[in-house]
């Protein structure tokens, strides 16, 4: 037993006063926690639920650090396919995501009746065709087939590819909306077939090619420069093919949010390591969301005029 403990053992007649201080102390501590507390939890103790396709990516880890750095504890989930992360958004499994085009979250708006927003961009990517046969689509043979992702803006892009590339002849020249139903087969070299997006690699062994999601490609052991068409980028009219991160309407305004948009789009080591897993192929933005959110308005209409 210590010697500052003795004295309350010797002298019983002082514990009374002694207990009454010591609850009186212990009154004042808690109730400055009661005061200080929740100031700590907010500032302090918040975990941002971040959807991805794609977690394994390297940049993800770095992202995280960087914003553990900024007192920002990020919690990335990662999703196998697209139709998932929108859907627990809106739900409040997730704060926000990451993974699509303002043309993917416009469709899944005008769709779903839900008003997910753009809070900022990331990059666009050029889209790409494979094939483990041809080295060009001037060598595909006539009435082979080709895949396309069957994801409604996805498809569409694809579509236009093909175009490009002298594969198929779109109706009334293609758009944002073009489906299979708009392939001319009577003026198209190949025949065209839909799958899910994480699926069309896997088809190259037994199609011409396949046009595939930039975040499947090195995941199915293939190389960007392997493509042997793509879209392009630059081109003014791909604003709606900008990639972004989404949020619900009523969270375009929270500050933590905007913080780790700040981070991904500043932070050297994050945006070295976007461009790696694209193959050096992502053209890296900081579009204002203003823009963003105009474009987005722009597709949702052109998207229910299209559907109605």
């Amino acid at each position: 037993m210590s010697e500052t403990n003795a004295p309350l053992i010797e002298a019983p007649r002082r514990r009374g006063p002694v207990i009454a201080a010591v609850v009186v102390v212990v009154a004042a501590v808690v109730a400055g926690l009661l005061v200080w507390a929740p100031w700590q939890s907010e500032d302090e103790a918040e975990t941002v639920r971040l959807g991805v396709v794609g977690a394994a990516e390297p940049y993800w880890e770095t992202f995280e650090k960087a914003a553990e750095d900024e007192g920002i504890d990020v919690e990335i989930v990662d999703f196998s396919d697209y139709a998932q992360p929108n859907p627990a958004v809106s739900e409040g499994e997730l704060d926000m995501n990451q993974f699509q085009h303002i043309v993917y979250l416009a469709d899944y708006n005008v769709s779903s009746g839900e008003d997910l927003t753009p809070l900022g961009a990331t990059a666009i990517y050029p889209l790409g065709l494979y094939s483990a046969t041809y080295d060009s689509p001037e060598e595909i043979k006539d009435g082979e087939t080709v895949v396309v992702p069957d994801d409604a803006s996805n498809q569409a892009r694809g579509l236009l590819i093909l175009q490009s590339a002298g594969l198929i002849q779109l109706k009334d020249g293609g758009s944002i909306f073009s489906t299979l139903a708009d392939v001319d087969e009577a003026s198209s070299r190949v025949k065209v077939k839909a799958m899910q997006a994480a699926l069309t690699p896997a088809s190259l062994e037994d199609v011409a090619a396949a046009v595939v999601n930039n975040d499947f490609v090195t995941k199915a052991g293939l190389e960007f420069a392997d493509a042997i068409a793509q879209d392009d980028p630059s081109d003014p009219n791909a604003l709606p093919y900008v990639n972004i991160f989404a949020v619900r309407a009523e969270d375009k305004d929270n500050e933590t949010y905007q913080e780790l948009v700040r981070i991904y789009q500043e932070t050297a080591e994050v945006q070295k390591g976007v461009q790696e897993a694209s193959g050096n192929t992502a053209v890296m933005l900081t579009t204002p969301v203003a823009d963003l959110v105009a474009s987005l308005t722009k597709v949702e209409a052109d998207t229910e005029a299209h559907k109605g």
